[in-house]
């Protein structure tokens, strides 16, 4: 439950905004699914939930057009999982998509907060 008494936002997300939250998250080193759900949810204060349902096809996408790249390795509890890395154009990506990002926000809140 979010900490900040707001609703949990379960597949409201902007399309496009779960695939930056994903690059975002690899960039700080290769994960497995799970872990990469459980850091967007609790990077966001449970705000935001990742369905698994949502968040595999997201990578099989990020995957599909080169930004990550997946590879079979050990999890934590000694299960064998699959991980993903960010690739180079990944990283070129996310930078591209942080900028529009950025741009997106300011141009919304000039709509929902005029001078």
């Amino acid at each position: 439950m979010p900490k900040r008494g707001n609703q949990p936002i379960q597949g409201e997300m902007l399309q496009g905004t779960l695939d930056l939250l994903i690059l975002k998250t690899l960039g700080v080193g290769p994960a497995h699914g799970h872990t990469i759900a459980y850091a967007i949810e609790r990077q966001s204060e449970d705000v935001l939930q990742v369905e698994h349902g949502s968040l595999y096809p997201a990578l099989h996408r990020l995957e599909d057009r080169g930004w990550i790249s997946s590879f079979w390795g050990t999890s934590e509890n000694n299960r064998r999982a699959r991980y993903y890395r960010l690739t180079p154009l990944g990283r070129k990506q996310l930078a591209a998509q942080t900028t529009r990002w950025d741009e997106i926000v300011r141009a919304v809140n000039r709509i929902l907060r005029p001078a």
